[in-house]
């Protein structure tokens, strides 16, 4: 069974998480041994396992030939039903259905830190543009912290107040309205 084989050790639990919270970012065997601290042989078999299951893919690096590049499969049958037990795994689905979507006001969301990507954190570093309560948004924060067991930070904007640049300033960042 699938499922057996997908949740059987810390590892491959850590790298999937790493792959589906932003399947849009590509990533080093080496890199991923540096995050995890782990021997690079540990993730090269679980890696393996992940890419048997066509769960991740592998492409070629573009400097080097010789250096691959590994990705989420977003075309897996199962990729959207996996990435949505991971949000809930990070607490991102209770913040999507408990914050973002009772403010209402909200024209552009972003998460931003480790989990855009897509690394666990004791964090959730949230960008939200729009007019909105905040007194309000602090109070659905503080019962959402509770539920996930995580901090949550945000960075409130106004429309007006925001620009592209202020994302470039961030780095990595993933919409969450889309």
């Amino acid at each position: 069974m699938i499922l057996d084989q997908l949740f059987s050790g810390k590892i491959r639990l850590k790298l999937l998480t790493r792959f589906l919270l932003n399947p849009k970012t590509k990533v080093f065997l080496r890199g991923l041994e540096k995050e995890l601290d782990v021997s690079s042989n540990t993730v090269r078999l679980e890696l393996n396992k992940l890419s048997e299951m066509h769960l991740i893919e592998e492409c070629e690096g573009e400097l080097n030939t010789k250096t691959k590049l590994f990705s989420a499969n977003t075309q897996h049958p199962l990729f959207k039903s996996l990435r949505g037990i991971i949000l809930q795994h990070v607490g991102l689905d209770q913040i999507v259905d408990q914050v973002l979507n009772q403010l209402g006001n909200l024209e552009k969301v972003y998460l931003t830190g480790d989990l855009a990507l897509g690394r666990n954190s004791p964090f959730i570093d949230l960008i939200l543009v729009g007019n909105v309560d905040r007194a309000y948004l602090f109070r659905l924060t503080e019962r959402v912290e509770n539920l996930i067991d995580k901090k949550i930070r945000i960075g409130l904007y106004r429309p007006e107040e925001f620009s592209a640049k202020k994302l470039e300033d961030v780095g990595i960042y993933m919409n969450l309205l889309d």
